[in-house]
């Protein structure tokens, strides 16, 4: 009877100490969640505050107009949007098949040899600082383009206004392009590979015992079970496109004006912010570049939820046809 009694004091105990840790990591998983939220909404807080005083002298207006001249008070966001959105599109436009055809051929086309080679070596490229991929840019990647990818561009797409008529120097909107095109395939091929791990083997097997081939199973298998997971990374990548700073001043030459040529000098949001806060000359100069801080703040918000719903209709469609 003593021995039964001890028992179950036994495991009241270990009930009551139990609770007790459950509870303390619940309350640590919301303390989390909450600090995450708190700071963003601080950071919200502070770039709308901010920027009220260009908000409040040229209203929504200030996104359309591409005029940008501190010295007479009188500033834009309209030519730098355009770069931000085409640098940062076409970067994803190249860099989404590559990565994912990288994260393929790791995880379902290269033996484990080359794979434990490789895969360390692409995600060596993510851990490169931005600011010697600019360096990189200016010194080897600029000079290269001016003299032979530029010119044959030109020359056998001139008549496509993106490769039209512009000095090619090495240093614009293309170049940008390249140097974010690098930084997003390793997120996208790293994401990508992990994600197609995760197709369970079976699949694929009773796949191969049907009669398909590879590309098949990679096709009817593969890539319709990761689609959503893939959209996600690709717009992860994207993100980082969109809010990088200091590589994409370096190389894209820091024009005023909107081109259609990708040769030309541009800008981006996250460049006018980086390179002219420290210099700002007068008050309504910083409150612009906080203004060109909601900008981003709202279309990162916007890339987020859009890849939600992608992700979500993905999803939604694979549980179905299951």
């Amino acid at each position: 009877m003593t021995g039964a009694r001890a028992i179950v004091v036994g495991l009241r105990r270990r009930r009551s100490s139990t609770g007790v840790g459950d509870g303390m990591l619940y309350g640590l998983c919301v303390s989390a969640a909450l600090l995450a939220v708190v700071v963003i909404g601080l950071i919200a807080y502070e770039v709308v505050a901010g920027a009220r005083p260009s908000i409040s002298r040229f209203g929504i207006g200030f996104i359309a107009d591409a005029v940008w001249r501190p010295n007479f008070y009188m500033f834009g966001a309209g030519s730098l949007l355009v770069g931000t959105v085409v640098s940062s599109g076409l970067a994803l436009i190249i860099a989404a098949p590559i990565g994912i055809a990288i994260g393929l051929y790791l995880s379902q086309l290269a033996p484990k040899a080359v794979r434990g080679l490789i895969s360390p070596l692409v995600e060596m490229i993510a851990a490169i600082p931005t600011v010697i991929l600019g360096f990189w840019g200016i010194l080897v990647l600029g000079p290269f383009l001016a003299r032979h990818v530029e010119p044959w561009l030109h020359g056998n797409f001139g008549f496509i206004p993106l490769f039209g008529a512009a000095q090619t120097t090495g240093s614009g909107v293309f170049n940008a392009t390249i140097i974010l095109t690098i930084m997003i395939v390793p997120s996208v091929a790293s994401l990508s590979r992990d994600l197609f791990l995760t197709v369970p083997r079976e699949l694929q097997d009773g796949a191969a015992a049907l009669g398909a081939t590879r590309w098949e199973t990679i096709r009817g298998i593969v890539l319709p079970t990761t689609a959503s997971g893939v959209t996600a990374a690709a717009f992860l990548g994207l993100g980082r496109a969109l809010g990088e700073a200091i590589a994409v001043t370096q190389v894209i030459g820091g024009g005023n004006e909107t081109h259609s040529s990708l040769f030309a000098t541009g800008d981006t949001l996250a460049s006018r912010i980086a390179l002219q806060f420290a210099g700002a000359e007068n008050a309504l100069h910083v409150a612009s570049l906080f203004y060109l801080a909601l900008m981003l703040l709202v279309i990162g918000l916007v890339t987020n939820l859009l890849a939600q719903l992608i992700s979500g209709r993905f999803g939604g469609q694979r549980t179905f046809v299951g």
